[in-house]
């Protein structure tokens, strides 16, 4: 039966039609909140009280229960998921790792959620914590965690629930790099994503579960890659890239759904800016006939939910001198966002690799290495607080030395670059060097003209290098950073330097140098 991808009126009027023996389910999602509990700007960082009163800021959790709240009640059948990664990414965070999270999914009623990469941020004890603290199930298929005793018995590969007199299949995934990406310990060992899912839906199919939603925090290409390689899987409910899917607004992703063969495959930008609601209808054999919906915006016109921003104001409260400290000016906005970050060089980029290189130069560093997934938002022009910067590097990750040879240089940057067409975070943020890309090469050599201090790179050539202690151990696939000479990774926090760089510099003025050449 061909789906028919419909909005508005016309989408309405046909569910309304459905023949008796159809179900009709309400999927509401959302994915990559990173621990906005409180209201974002168009920037995706904080965004001030005076704003928010005045109607020009987006989500949060007061805004986002309100929004649950009127989609559930557009609808006689729906559930809440989650695509992963609502660990890290403010202070909230940082202060009460996964507790404020678990309480705010409790109270909109998740029925689910998978994990993301940064639920490993701080090991499996956090992420044990968490699915301890909450009411429903977190899953995750793509990986052996028998030998992880923290989550060998209570993380779940796939479960089922009743909804409207009918059990759905849900099945959880995970990026297969997250052992690059976050801190799992050594005990979880990721496997292929397609694999995974077609092995969970052959056991939910032998239970009679003929309705199966993947949640998967994976990105748009593998979610594609996933819905092409298996069969029955009906819904992927994505996260990870960010993708904002939509039939409405200008520069989305895609289409909500993307449809591939029978699979609808939805995602919702970040940072509880969007609420997923996505409608199908489903036949007496579990087939989609119908696929329909947009994401909903969470910006001034939704109301905040005021018990909800009660709570909210006192988890903020431990936070408030910290963050509302001013420690710098800066002329223009600093541009931070992932799109630009993690394809090119960017001005925030150069801010971080430059305060890092200038911190450690006079131990014989020539070189900084950022990756861009660890810049995290951008800064607006004027005062800067220290709650700005630790919204760009939430990660509290510190500086590491160490010396490596050219060779090892050149290899890193490769590494660096590529992904460069998945917007992956391991794209390289420099100071000290200058290198040209090229996207449209293979990886592995893409890379060429790379200069340290105005002068060839030197293969053989021992240089010294400042990044953070996650790039050094390996992050981001930054392996031959591993074993590298005279590992120093204990040095301050990232945030604290780049704040005392910008109060050094200022009023700061962002720029870029063209230090990184795109062919």
């Amino acid at each position: 039966m061909s789906i028919r991808l419909l909005t508005g009126a016309a989408a309405l009027a046909l569910t309304a039609g459905a023949a008796a023996a159809d179900y009709s389910l309400t999927i509401l999602h959302t994915n990559d909140f990173h621990a906005r509990f409180e209201p974002i700007s168009k920037y995706d960082s904080p965004c001030s009280a005076e704003d928010n009163t005045a109607g020009d800021c987006f989500g949060g959790s007061a805004r986002l229960v309100s929004a649950i709240e009127e989609a559930r009640q557009r609808s006689n059948n729906a559930i809440l998921v989650d695509g992963g990664d609502q660990f890290q990414g403010t202070l909230f965070y940082t202060y009460y790792k996964g507790k404020l999270a678990a309480e705010m999914m409790n109270k909109m009623g998740y029925d689910a959620m998978t994990v993301g990469n940064h639920e490993f941020d701080d090991g499996p004890e956090v992420l044990r914590g968490f699915m301890d603290a909450v009411d429903f199930p977190v899953l995750m298929s793509n990986a052996d965690v028998s030998g992880e005793e923290l989550l060998a018995d209570v993380l779940m590969k796939s479960t089922v629930i009743e909804r409207g007199g009918e059990k759905l299949g849900l099945i959880g995934l995970t990026p297969q790099d997250t052992d690059e990406l976050a801190s799992p310990g050594k005990n979880i060992i990721f496997t292929d994503p397609s694999d995974a899912v077609q092995g969970e839906v052959d056991k939910l199919t032998e239970q009679g579960v003929n309705k199966i939603i993947v949640l998967s925090h994976s990105g748009l290409n593998v979610d594609k890659t996933v819905a092409e390689n298996t069969t029955g899987v009906d819904v992927i409910v994505g996260g990870h890239d960010n993708s904002l899917l939509s039939n409405t607004i200008e520069g989305a992703k895609g289409p909500y759904p993307v449809m591939v063969g029978n699979t609808a495959i939805v995602q919702a930008y970040a940072y509880g800016k969007f609420l997923g609601e996505l409608n199908v209808t489903f036949d007496d054999e579990g087939n989609i006939t119908e696929a329909v919906g947009e994401p909903i915006i969470l910006d001034g016109g939704v109301t905040e939910d005021e018990a909800t921003v009660a709570r909210i104001t006192e988890a903020a409260a431990p936070l408030e001198e910290i963050r509302n400290k001013v420690v710098a000016e800066t002329s223009e906005a600093i541009e931070g966002n992932r799109d630009v970050c993690r394809v090119m060089e960017c001005s925030m980029g150069n801010l971080v690799a430059d305060a890092i290189l200038a911190r450690v130069k006079d131990q014989g560093i020539e070189i900084a290495f950022v990756n861009s997934g660890g810049l995290r938002a951008s800064i607006d022009a004027g005062e800067v607080t220290m709650g700005e910067v630790l919204t760009v590097l939430p990660f509290q990750n510190t500086l590491s030395t160490f010396q490596v040879s050219g060779a090892t240089v050149v290899e890193a940057l490769e590494n660096g670059v590529s992904q460069i067409e998945e917007g992956a975070g391991r794209f390289p943020q420099v100071a000290g060097l200058t290198f040209t890309a090229d996207p449209s090469a293979e990886p592995g050599s893409r890379v060429s003209d790379v200069m340290v201090d105005g002068a060839p790179i030197e293969p053989e050539k021992m240089y010294g290098v400042v990044s953070n202690n996650y790039v050094r151990n390996g992050g981001d696939g930054y392996k031959m950073f591993i074993n590298a000479e005279n590992a120093y990774d204990f040095g301050p926090d990232l945030a604290d330097v780049t704040a005392e760089y910008l109060a050094e510099n200022g009023p700061y003025t962002p720029y870029t140098d063209g230090r990184i050449t795109l062919k």
